[in-house]
């Protein structure tokens, strides 16, 4: 383990905090993949940034996405393990599923969510969590968008000091994450995770996000 510091209540105080990995010791077997057809007029997309706890929190709090979902998408292994994906060997990455409605935010914008909302250009890490499983994706499902996020790519690219690594790949399977990783910032506000690396990222997406949030 690693140690951060976080500011709690105005006093800087010394934390030690693991990774998104090491904070849960429970085994659950995974769920089927998912049915990626949406509901009549919803749409879906994907995105990998890093631990899905974070992800979650940051997409569920944009105008006009319904909710997202914890899971694993990129690899080959067949209904993965949280276990078996931070072995790094099932080429999975940590990804949330994002049910929206396209008539209040659309594709591009959640793709601009996407990149204020983490470091896109760190190979294979996001903050504490390092490993392939935590390397930054951006799932497509049509050409178009496809093409939008080859674009959103290359006009982020000047923000950043070092080119930009996010991955841009087909959606071709989405597993859920074991129940206890849904909604894991609502249910464990006081880990000392969520406290020292969640909710400081989320806090510095909000300050540079320009788009519309529900929080």
């Amino acid at each position: 383990m690693k140690k951060y510091f976080t500011h709690i209540l105005a006093i800087t105080i010394s934390l030690t905090l693991a990774s998104c990995n090491a904070q849960s010791g429970k085994k659950q077997q995974g769920d089927l993949k998912m049915n990626l057809v949406p509901p009549t007029g919803k749409a879906v997309a994907a995105f990998a940034e890093g631990c899905f706890w974070c992800s979650e929190h940051i997409f569920e709090a944009v105008e006009g996405v319904d909710a997202a979902i914890s899971g694993y998408a990129g690899g080959n292994a067949i209904n993965p393990t949280y276990e078996l994906v931070n072995t790094e060997t099932t080429g999975h990455a940590e990804t949330v599923l994002v049910y929206y409605d396209p008539k209040k935010v659309s594709y591009a914008e959640l793709l601009n969510v996407f990149f204020t909302s983490q470091d896109p250009t760190t190979p294979d890490q996001q903050g504490p969590d390092r490993g392939n499983s935590y390397r930054s994706i951006i799932f497509y499902s049509t050409a178009e968008e496809k093409e939008l996020a080859e674009k959103a790519k290359a006009a982020y690219a000047p923000k950043f000091k070092k080119p930009i690594v996010s991955e841009i790949k087909p959606l071709t399977a989405f597993y859920k994450a074991e129940e206890y990783h849904q909604d894991y910032i609502e249910h464990n506000p006081y880990s000392p995770y969520v406290m020292g690396v969640s909710i400081p990222r989320y806090e510095l997406f909000k300050k540079t996000y320009l788009g519309k949030l529900k929080r």
